[in-house]
Order: structure tokens, then C-alpha cells, then sequence
């Protein structure tokens, strides 16, 4: 065996949450073996500088860019033939383009419709005919225990480049921030759908509270799309110590130097969460819609904050009812006391 591919989630989070499978299937094979990580463009910026892909191919199966596309994948995967395909992600797309591609090994999970292009298939935990929750990091890593490998911590791993911290520098030099600010992130993202958001207003509120109590700066995170959103968070918030990062050069190599930096993340279930883990600093998570077990993190600097309610978790990227009682009901009190726990260190 000489060249290994690796299909990588197509989410931020999921592929923060597959860099335990990365590092063990690195450990298992060796510095020998050519691991090339297929996967969408953005996610490079993810990955970026962690050290167990020797190669990434960019592929897209619903790109207007024919070179990213599964015909173009194809013709790769069969000029570079590879001895094993590792399927993170459940499509039948991938599981085709390699078979096609003559991999002559392909390890995955049984899901649609795609268990007869796959020579080695794992069967996902089910309740009749309902997936039963199981964290995507233990998801994954089962994949590698399907291979062959025994180190299978789960411990999720990032890297900066230079790149990355120079845009925090220039950042952090634009908003006036000293050297050793100390900075609390804010994250409330959620490409899933808005009813992953916690309210604005509650946003505001909490970050005016760790301003004013504890003397951090609060910095709004946000991607392209977010801009708006975090000015009028910043905004609402009336503090001088509570500031959006809209208006910089947005990348998701910037945002993972600010987690990076900071002394704590707030962050919805949504992907830049899974930084603070991946850096090693305090998390505190606000979950409504969605099952924490899907996402669970085995970090045990996170707090996971999510409020019972008969209608959920339902999983849906807009609450069906109207109300959004999930996100609603977990106050800013609730939060700020966790906040508080998180930089206190208990």
C-alpha cells in the first residue's frame, strides 16, 4: 500500500471533528504512505497546516467549476490509482467516483443506497429505521478502527499558519486591541439554518455583562454572510469593549487565530465552535434544535447549555412551531453564570 484517499466532510465542524480520525490513520500507516484529502476548497482553510494530509484535491459534485466536479475526480483518482478510499462523508457520489477510479480498497458506512461500491462496509447504529445519535468524532473514528488503528483518542486538533496570524495581528491592530487583550469570541453562526441562532438582543446583552463585570473585550465573529449581523450585535451591546470583526479581511483562517487568542468561546452549534476545542481554550455551547449527541466533542472544557422543550430537539433548520422557545428560553443568566465558571476555570 502506497496512496491513501480520504473523502473529508463538507462542514467546518464535521471536519474539525474528523481530525482524530486524520491523525490515527497518519499514526496507523506511517510516514510511508501518501494520504491525499479530497474535499470541498473551503475546507482546505480548515485544515490548513495540520500535518497528516501530504496532499489535498479539491472536488465539488455541484461546483459550476467542471474541474471540481466527479468526472474530473474520477480521471485523478485513475491516473493517481490509490490502494484505499476512507469515506467520512455518507454520499453515494464519492463512494461511485472511487470504484470508478479503480481505488482498489473503499471503507465507509452502508448509507444510500452506495454499501455495494464499497468493499468494506460499517453498518450505522439505528433504532428501527432511525439513526440512533452518535457523536460525528466517534463516528468517524470507527472508521479508522475498521482499518486497522489503535490510537484512537479524540482529541480534535487545528493549526495557524502565518498567514493566519498575521491577519489576527493586522486585526487586532485595526480595532485598537493591545497585544495581550484579553478577548472573549463570540460565534452565533449557524449555516444549518436561523434556528440554531440565539436572539441578538440576548447576544448583546451578555456581551455588555462580561465587558462590564470583567473588564474583556467581546469580539463578534463572523464570516462574509454575518457581517450585518455582528455589526448590530456590537451595536446593540453599547460598550465600548464589545466590537464586531466585520470590516476585516474575513477568512476562516482569521477566525481560528481570534479563537485562538482568546480566553473563551460563546459559539451556537455551528462549525467555528469547534475551534475552541481544537485550541485547547474554554467553550461554552448553546444548543437548541439539534441532539448534542450528534456533536458532542468529549471536551471537557465545554459546557453544553441546552433547555428541555416538548418540541425538541427536532432537528429542523427553522423552528416548525414559530416560537423558538429552544433558544429563547436560555437566558443570558443561564449563559453569563457558565461564561463565568469557563474563565474562573471550574
Amino acid at each position: 500500500m502506497h496512496r491513501i484517499v480520504i473523502f473529508i466532510p463538507n462542514w467546518v465542524g464535521d471536519a474539525v471533528m474528523a481530525t482524530p480520525t486524520l491523525r490515527a490513520l497518519r499514526d496507523h500507516f506511517g510516514p510511508g504512505i501518501e494520504m491525499i484529502g479530497i474535499m470541498k476548497p473551503h475546507i482546505e482553510d480548515v485544515l490548513r497546516d495540520t500535518p497528516w494530509l501530504d496532499k489535498v484535491w479539491h472536488y465539488d459534485a455541484h461546483s459550476a467549476d467542471p474541474r471540481l466536479r466527479a468526472r474530473a475526480l474520477v480521471r485523478r483518482l485513475w491516473r493517481n490509482r490509490a490502494d484505499l478510499s476512507i469515506h467520512l462523508t455518507n454520499d453515494l457520489r464519492s463512494a461511485l467516483a472511487a470504484r470508478l477510479g479503480f481505488v482498489r480498497e473503499r471503507v465507509g458506512y452502508e448509507r444510500n443506497a452506495r454499501g455495494w461500491l464499497l468493499s468494506k462496509r460499517l453498518e450505522p447504529l439505528k433504532d428501527g429505521t432511525a439513526f440512533v445519535p452518535l457523536p460525528a468524532l466517534d463516528y468517524y473514528l470507527d472508521i479508522a478502527k475498521a482499518v486497522g488503528c489503535k490510537e484512537l483518542s479524540p482529541r480534535m486538533e487545528l493549526a495557524t499558519s502565518g498567514d493566519d496570524e498575521r491577519a489576527a495581528d493586522n486585526a487586532w491592530a485595526s480595532l485598537g486591541l493591545a497585544a495581550d487583550e484579553s478577548v472573549v469570541t463570540f460565534n452565533n453562526s449557524g449555516a444549518f439554518g436561523g434556528a440554531k441562532l440565539w436572539p441578538e438582543e440576548y447576544c448583546s446583552a451578555l456581551a455588555a455583562r462580561i465587558a462590564t463585570d470583567f473588564g474583556h473585550t467581546v469580539m463578534v465573529l463572523c464570516g462574509p454572510s454575518e457581517e450585518e449581523q455582528s455589526l448590530r450585535i456590537a451595536k446593540q451591546a453599547s460598550h465600548p469593549k464589545v466590537i464586531s470583526l466585520a470590516g476585516q479581511p474575513l477568512s476562516i483562517g482569521l477566525s481560528k487565530a481570534c479563537v485562538k487568542r482568546s480566553r473563551c468561546l460563546v459559539s451556537t452549534d455551528s462549525g467555528p465552535r469547534h475551534f475552541g476545542a481544537a485550541f485547547g481554550i474554554p467553550v461554552v455551547a448553546l444548543f437548541g434544535p439539534t441532539h448534542i449527541e450528534w456533536s458532542d466533542t468529549h471536551y471537557d472544557r465545554e459546557a453544553q447549555l441546552q433547555i428541555p422543550v416538548d418540541c425538541g430537539p427536532c432537528q429542523q433548520r427553522e423552528c416548525p412551531e414559530g416560537h423558538h422557545k429552544c433558544m429563547k428560553d436560555l437566558s443570558v443568566e443561564i449563559v453569563f453564570a457558565a461564561v463565568r465558571r469557563a474563565l474562573a476555570g471550574t
